[in-house]
């Protein structure tokens, strides 16, 4: 059976603003020091998947500079353009129907072009398994990954840990937790972390999604029949934008689940959501005050701060939990502590019309 790896990569990384803009978001930028985020997943996947099998979906704004950032490694007709962000379901189903349309049924690996991974050959065993296990079962496959602290940022999968087989049937998926709760499940040691990668047919997607959200397979399947016609464009760009926005966990992991259609791998791969500024000690060594500095920058009496310069020089005089971002054309300064809400300055800046800082 054929095998495809699918790169998400159309988000706008908007709680890394100001690095982070809508032509140029997270997953193009290189936030490690080695390479850009998709680029390093696409390496992660390229361990089981072979380079003309590599598929990236992002958006319209993104593609030629997605094009261009991983050239060499994904050729570029793999690379499918959104023409409206319409959330996971109709992202994974378009590539699914592009798939199984173009180049026949197989078993997809399906991530996300933001995530950081410390032990690759941890997630190339993982990734092993569940290729087998999908080939081999009529189910969906993700990946859970070990709790190693009570996160309530993170969804939670809820499986069964008295099966001993390193595949577990799924008994629900629960949203992020407060502490408390989440403290619960790791006691448990029945739950993962929801780690957003898929493994599964890319006609039994398509069964689901026909299934679960008629709706939307019959805008993929409008889609799908305008595939290697001369009018496929433009069917692509008058159908995708109307698709009804719902993510892949409440369109058909959910309900699938419910009816025991859903195994998971839980695994340790170093694995962490890189998802805003307070995260970068996860991609970077804080010195002995608990600093992150980045670029041309001077910090005294400082800690527990994340500083980055793109070309000025900033200097900081004993602060603490601070982060701040100088780029050519903004600064950003919050309390490390709500990292998170950066994204709230993108909603302000947005409805203020400043697209020029977007």
């Amino acid at each position: 059976m054929n095998h495809y790896g699918v790169i998400m990569a159309g988000g706008g990384g908007t709680r890394f603003w100001p690095l982070s803009r809508q032509k140029m978001p997270k997953q193009l930028l290189n936030l490690s020091g080695k390479d850009v985020m998709v680029n390093e997943a696409v390496d992660r996947i390229a361990t089981v998947i072979g380079k003309s099998n590599i598929f990236i979906i992002t958006a319209e704004v993104q593609a030629s500079s997605m094009i261009a950032a991983t050239h060499g490694k994904v050729f570029p007709m793999n690379i499918l353009v959104e023409p409206a962000a319409r959330n996971t379901a109709a992202c994974i189903g378009y590539a699914a129907m592009e798939i199984y349309r173009k180049y026949g049924d197989g078993v997809m690996i399906i991530t996300p072009a933001d995530h950081y991974i410390e032990d690759v050959p941890a997630l190339t065993d993982i990734f092993k398994t569940a290729i087998l296990t999908a080939e081999e079962q009529d189910k969906l496959v993700t990946i859970g990954l070990k709790p190693s602290f009570p996160a309530t940022g993170f969804g939670y999968i809820k499986y069964d840990a008295t099966v001993s087989d390193r595949v577990k049937p799924v008994i629900e998926f629960r949203e992020k937790p407060d502490e408390e709760t989440a403290k619960k499940y790791i006691e448990s040691g029945h739950y993962a972390w929801n780690s957003g990668m898929f493994i599964w047919k890319a006609s039994l997607i398509l069964k689901k999604l026909e299934e679960y959200v008629p709706d939307i397979y019959a805008d993929l399947k409008k889609i799908g029949d305008a595939m290697n016609t001369p009018n496929e464009q433009e069917v692509l760009n008058d159908i995708y934008p109307n698709i009804r926005k719902i993510s892949i966990d409440y369109a058909v992991m959910e309900p699938s689940a419910a009816k025991g259609d859903v195994l998971v791998i839980p695994g340790d791969c170093g694995w962490n959501d890189v998802g805003s500024w307070d995260m970068m000690n996860v991609l970077h060594q804080p010195d002995e005050n608990n600093n992150i500095m980045l670029g041309d920058v001077v910090a005294i009496d400082s800690k527990n701060s994340v500083i980055y310069s793109s070309s000025k020089t900033v200097t900081a005089v004993d602060v603490e939990g601070l982060v701040i971002v100088e780029t050519p054309d903004a600064i950003m300064v919050c309390k490390k502590e709500k990292a998170q809400n950066v994204k709230k300055i993108v909603d302000a800046l947005l409805y203020a019309g400043r697209k020029e800082l977007l």
